[in-house]
């Protein structure tokens, strides 16, 4: 009897560590198939930037996630994981929602909503939506520069809707689906994307590796009233026809598809006294590689002080460091209050703070 229970915890272990490089392959295979297209450009070629719609969706989200220099895809354990690996919702116990604020540079308005609802071992749900605009600004052209008497504004929305699941107790994998909008004056341009996120909790000191294909649909072009004008086939020729309606046909841009992979690990776990050190890297389709980094210490798991470097290895990059810092507090029963604050830096540009406020219930 002895010898048989040996033989059978012995095939219980082999058969966990066989489940757990299936679920390797499995993350590995999952990403590799969606971000397969990003790679198609050298690590030493041009940069592409400029080259895709929708660049809003690239603006990180959460204070906390922007004060440890981006470095988020394989901590994503907050309502924030929406944005930067779906896959982490999967782990949240409780409902939370989180408002975000951020005067980003030329006094642009930039907001997050985001929400989330476990369902037990169904899964998780998820809610976000981001909004970009800024104060309307004078229509000026050649002949009138001071302003023709009207006003337009600009803004962009993303709605997005996600479902994450835990397989194993270790692995988790998340998928979130958007509405993507973008409008100048009259004319707007619409399209739909898809974020794939997988999460995965090694044996090696809990330490956490996480990989996201970001904004993965199809291609936006601007579309409105603007593009119809009166055009001269013959401009030169006296009595010509100046009033023939034409139409301008605008470009499609693809959307702006990023591939990140990360590892997060405590490197300090002494209580009252906690250390959480991150790394990313990034492919994105319209730029060159970089690299995140990112820390974290919590005393008591109330008080948190955050920093971070962006953008490393980056060509012409604006944005370096980061700080941050954050307070969770019970106000009352199983209900916490998340307050967040980041700072970061943008070089020759005006270096954004951003707000956040998140409750737990």
């Amino acid at each position: 009897m002895i010898l048989l229970k040996r033989i059978q915890q012995q095939l219980s272990r082999r058969m966990f560590s066989a489940f757990d490089n299936l679920s390797l392959i499995f993350v590995y295979l999952t990403i590799s198939a969606l971000s397969y297209p990003l790679f198609g450009q050298s690590l030493d070629s041009v940069s592409k930037v400029a080259t895709t719609a929708a660049s809003f969706l690239e603006i990180g989200v959460g204070s906390r996630a922007i004060g440890m220099g981006g470095a988020f895809v394989a901590v994503a354990d907050d309502a924030t994981a929406l944005y930067w690996n779906s896959a982490g919702i999967a782990r949240l116990k409780k409902n939370e929602m989180v408002f975000i604020h951020t005067k980003w540079i030329a006094d642009i308005n930039y907001n997050y909503l985001g929400t989330t609802f476990p369902m037990g071992n169904v899964g998780v749900l998820g809610i976000s939506i981001v909004s970009l605009s800024t104060d309307e600004m004078l229509v000026r052209t050649i002949d009138m520069p001071e302003g023709t008497g009207e006003r337009f504004g600009v803004g962009d929305l993303a709605i997005g809707a996600a479902f994450a699941r835990n397989l194993t107790d270790r692995f988790s994998i998340g998928f979130n689906t958007k509405y993507i909008r973008q409008k100048i004056w009259n004319m707007s341009a619409a399209g739909f994307a898809m974020d794939i996120g997988t999460l995965f909790t090694t044996q090696f000191n809990g330490m956490k590796i996480g990989m996201s294909v970001s904004n993965f649909g199809g291609k936006m072009q601007m579309l409105g009233k603007d593009t119809f004008v009166n055009y001269d086939l013959a401009p030169s020729q006296e009595g010509s026809n100046d009033r023939i309606p034409a139409n301008l046909k605008t470009d499609k841009f693809p959307l702006p598809i990023v591939f990140r992979v990360g590892l997060a690990m405590d490197i300090l776990e002494s209580s009252p006294n906690r250390m959480t050190f991150a790394i990313d890297g990034a492919h994105p389709n319209d730029n060159t590689e970089f690299v995140n980094l990112g820390i974290e210490y919590a005393f008591e798991d109330f008080l948190f002080l955050r920093g971070g470097y962006k953008n490393l290895f980056l060509l012409d990059s604006e944005e370096n460091f980061t700080l941050g810092a954050g307070l969770i507090y019970n106000i009352a029963g199983d209900m916490m209050i998340k307050i967040d604050y980041s700072y970061q830096e943008f070089g020759r540009l005006t270096n954004t703070q951003s707000f956040s406020l998140a409750f737990e219930f």
